[in-house]
């Protein structure tokens, strides 16, 4: 026992002290993977733009399409409003020169051509086939040499007189198809550029909270247990940063009960212990001290500190849970304890007991060690008789501890710690161990003090 209150590792040293476990090293270099800002970034910006290129290919073709169709149908009502105004004599070649009608654009090559696609007279090649084509009667069209061709019918009242050919360079036609894809590509980089703007904005938005949670995830490790998330507009990033917040208080309130755990611990070894020295050491510096008696004293106090070293090992490692709890037996067992604590012969350990104790489920280490406190406080700060009196109160027991003593002062916390005279060892730990199974222990009355320990029934 002299081992472990020096510090050297001991049975209760290395069961209820917690060693402090060395946190893992980080791993060197930066985390695997990409950046999430940049791929939320190259996600949005790839499918815009592939959603851009597969809207955009179709319809540039079908602008191309729409663009020679278009061209086409209006040189086909050209070549219509010449081929029904143009005398038939300008086929026989008596016409000299054909006045063409108002209004026609400028660029349009006018050609006329005979039954076997020769030109006869206007603008154009010597032979067409387009012309030759619409010999039969219908309007026909076709790119030649450069040019977009439609030929329609001159009519005659007795039969197919010939044929008009109206052409326009190919190059106007592709000039409008380049103007509409250049105006195509302008838009599509314009929805790609806001694309990559929202890709931003939203990377940032999305990031932002996990780097936010990042940090008091290292502030954690680090053992800060205050760390406070901030709360973004991401449902699933706040839902994380509450399981991270609620977690470091946990961590926290662990640590501080450990913490408390093994500072009441030393409180209740170190007082028998160093009364059963004191007592040692009293008998050897007496020359007529009856050794043989302050040994048996000793030893008796060592069983004890014994007894309370392994219940406080067994609650250390959560053992005992759960377990009927004989109260009669274990009350009986603390009313000796509290005896053997009484240096004045005067003062008296009473128990009583109702006939009935109701069933009690707690541990029996940690009722025991409870008992044990309240009754070393009433043996070293009380006075008078000590009495010990369990009540049945429906749903629960009452095991109440009281003396005759001066009591409490008014306005005093005696759970919060010792007082400067050592009033209150203990007591922190066992109003810990009292709430660890279910119950409470309470100072009912300050003057003459009567604690009261409430454990539920069964």
């Amino acid at each position: 026992m002299g081992r472990a209150a020096t510090g050297t590792p001991g049975v209760w040293q290395s069961d209820l002290v917690t060693p402090r476990r060395k946190a893992p090293a980080a791993p060197a270099g930066r985390p695997d993977g990409r950046p999430l800002r940049r791929r939320v970034l190259g996600a949005m910006v790839g499918v815009a733009t592939l959603a851009v290129t597969l809207f955009a290919i179709p319809l540039g073709v079908a602008m191309e399409r729409l663009y020679h169709d278009d061209s086409a149908a209006a040189l086909g009502r050209d070549a219509s409003w010449i081929a029904a105004v143009v005398p038939d004599d300008v086929l026989s070649g008596r016409v000299p020169s054909v006045t063409l009608p108002r209004g026609l654009p400028s660029r349009l090559a006018v050609g006329f051509y005979g039954g076997g696609g020769q030109r006869i007279a206007g603008q154009g090649p010597a032979r067409s086939d387009a012309a030759t084509d619409a010999l039969d009667g219908q309007v026909h069209e076709d790119i030649e040499h450069g040019y977009l061709v439609v030929a329609a019918p001159i009519p005659s009242d007795e039969k197919l007189a010939g044929v008009v050919r109206v052409a326009l360079p190919y190059g106007t036609v592709r000039a409008r198809v380049v103007r509409a894809w250049i105006l195509m590509a302008a838009l599509a980089v314009t929805v790609i550029g806001l694309a990559a703007a929202f890709a931003l904005r939203q990377s940032a938005r999305l990031a932002a909270p996990l780097e936010d949670l990042t940090m008091s995830a290292e502030a954690l490790g680090s053992g800060d247990f205050s760390v406070r998330t901030p709360r973004s507009d991401v449902r699933e990033a706040n839902a994380v940063g509450v399981a991270l917040e609620a977690t470091a208080r946990r961590l926290g309130d662990m640590l501080d009960r450990e913490r408390a755990f093994n500072a009441d611990v030393s409180h209740q070894l170190r007082t028998p212990l160093t009364g059963m020295l004191l007592g040692l050491e009293s008998a050897l510096s007496r020359p007529d001290a009856d050794l043989r008696a302050a040994i048996g004293t000793a030893v008796e106090r060592g069983e004890r500190l014994r007894t309370t070293i392994e219940d406080l090992v067994r609650l250390r490692r959560g053992g005992g849970d759960g377990e009927r709890l004989d109260v009669r037996a274990l009350v009986e067992e603390a009313a000796a304890h509290g005896r053997g604590t009484l240096t004045d012969d005067d003062r008296r350990v009473t128990v009583s007991l109702p006939a009935e104790v109701p069933e009690v489920v707690a541990s029996a280490a940690a009722v025991r060690q409870i008992l044990h406190v309240l009754l070393d406080n009433a043996a070293v700060h009380g006075a008078g008789d000590v009495a010990v009196e369990v009540s049945d109160l429906g749903d629960g027991v009452a095991i109440e501890v009281s003396d005759q003593g001066p009591g409490i002062p008014e306005g005093r916390d005696v759970f919060a710690g010792p007082s400067h005279d050592g009033h209150g060892i203990g007591l922190p730990l066992a109003r810990s161990l009292a709430e660890a199974e279910g119950g409470r222990l309470i100072l009912r009355r300050p003057a003459p003090p009567v604690f009261s320990l409430l454990l539920p029934t069964r």
